[in-house]
């Protein structure tokens, strides 16, 4: 009973197993069918995945690709604007400094133009001045010219009566040693006379010669030595006599001279600038002396001073109004007396002559040497110390009336001319004199001297002074 059963189930399981094996073979028949078309569809996909990667990864590169060039373009871009930007700049600037360049040549070119008119005008101006100048030089010459052809102007000695004055020029006549030659002591018509005689040998000489008998036979003045006559022909001069020699011999007390007052220093300053003045308004060109210092400063018996040795004076021409100057190819004078500026430069002016004066007037106040007078008088008045500087042979100094006058002296001693005062102006205002001294006035000054040839005054130069009669002494006369 038990056994059917089983026998049922093995049937039963056969079956099954037949069922299942059949569709087993079935389903492994539909599976590998569709395995491959799944595989077939996978290899589809997978090529269709692997195109999509590929586009992808192009497409990838190409907007990588793209935004590199973008970025470069961008960058680029920004560059070039920079350049058009510094161009435009640059564009401008070069615009400005052309304008700028264009402005300046225009204002050169009219700076040169006005320069160029001023140039023709003043160039006119100086030919017409040089032409004016040559003419009145020449009409000077010509003037000159007949004055010396004029026998009236100065007395003609004959060379034998200078010769018996003389004694043929003895040596106990002579009285000194001029530039350039000795001077005698004698009497010509009753009037003693100083005679001044041209060595052979002096280089110089003829020309200094003629030029003194040429200016001071044509000027007369009280403080200007007086030609008495000539003997042109063997160079020799008559002079008056100055009896007190020259102002040098008084400042170093040379032949026993005695010290000059105070008084009479004042008055000889305010002569000398007075007689300078005569020299620097001679018409039609003033006269500069060149040589002036004590050696050249003569005092009569009654110590009036009167300028001597003109023998170096120069006519300067005018070339401008309130100024007088010429350029001079060799300097002359003598040494601390020489304007620095005409020494340096060559260019001579009435101003060459204040120089010289304002040291004399510091030997006047100190009666020192030359040698940087200016100088030390200057550092004096500086420390306070100038009554010191003041010549001890003069116990009475009025101090402040002498340090007036040696600061007037210190700016007339000026290096630079320019900077030295008018000796018109310092004249005029009694510059040279002190105020309450008792010093007499000058008698016969000439306000408007001119050289000419129309029978000028013989009057003689001497003039009276009201000064303390001093010993007359008899010191040498030098030129």
């Amino acid at each position: 009973m038990r056994q059917g059963p089983k026998f049922a189930d093995f049937s039963s399981l056969h079956d099954f197993s037949s069922v299942s094996h059949e569709s087993n073979l079935t389903s492994s028949s539909w599976s590998s069918q569709n395995l491959d078309e799944v595989e077939s569809e996978m290899r589809r996909l997978k090529l269709e995945l692997k195109q999509t990667m590929d586009m992808y990864s192009t497409a990838c590169r190409e907007a990588l690709s793209a935004k590199q060039k973008e970025m470069e373009l961008h960058n680029w871009r920004v560059v070039e604007e920079q350049k058009l930007e510094e161009a435009r700049l640059g564009q401008e600037a070069a615009i400005a400094v052309a304008e700028k360049e264009r402005a300046r040549c225009r204002a050169a070119m009219e700076a040169a133009d006005a320069a160029k008119r001023i140039a023709q005008l003043e160039s006119q101006k100086r030919a017409n001045t040089e032409i004016k100048a040559l003419r009145e030089a020449e009409d000077m010459r010509k003037l000159l010219d007949n004055l010396a052809q004029t026998d009236d102007k100065y007395r003609r000695y004959a060379i034998e009566e200078i010769e018996q004055a003389t004694e043929h020029f003895a040596p106990s006549r002579k009285i000194g040693e001029g530039g350039y030659g000795p001077v005698f002591k004698c009497y010509l018509d009753h009037t003693p006379v100083a005679v001044k005689v041209l060595r052979p040998d002096a280089a110089q000489g003829r020309t200094q010669f003629q030029k003194e008998i040429d200016i001071l036979s044509c000027i007369r003045h009280p403080n200007m030595v007086l030609l008495l006559g000539a003997c042109p022909e063997y160079g020799v001069l008559v002079y008056e006599y100055m009896a007190n020699g020259s102002l040098e011999d008084c400042l170093i007390k040379r032949g026993n001279n005695p010290a000059l007052s105070w008084q009479l220093r004042f008055r000889i300053a305010a002569e000398i600038g007075t007689g300078l003045l005569f020299l620097h308004q001679t018409k039609p060109e003033p006269l500069v002396h060149r040589d002036l210092k004590p050696g050249n400063i003569l005092l009569d018996h009654n110590y009036v001073s009167k300028i001597s040795d003109v023998g170096l004076a120069r006519l300067v021409p005018a070339v401008a109004e309130n100024m007088t100057q010429c350029l001079m190819t060799a300097t002359a004078g003598t040494f601390c007396y020489i304007d620095p500026e005409y020494q340096q430069t060559g260019m001579l002016g009435v101003k060459s002559d204040v120089y010289s004066l304002g040291i004399i007037l510091l030997q006047l106040l100190t009666g020192r040497t030359p040698m940087g007078l200016a100088h030390h008088v200057d550092k004096a008045i500086e420390k306070d110390t100038f009554e010191e500087m003041l010549d001890p042979a003069v116990p009475d100094w009025p101090v402040e009336e002498a340090l007036s006058l040696a600061k007037l002296a210190i700016q007339c001693a000026e290096l630079r001319r320019k900077d030295r005062p008018d000796l018109g102006s310092v004249t005029a205002n009694n510059g040279l004199s002190p105020h309450h001294s008792h010093v007499p006035d000058q008698q016969e000054v000439m306000s408007d001297p001119q050289l000419n040839n129309s029978g000028t005054s013989k009057s003689q130069s001497s003039t009276s002074s009201q000064t303390e009669n001093q010993a007359e002494a008899g010191p040498t006369e030098t030129e």
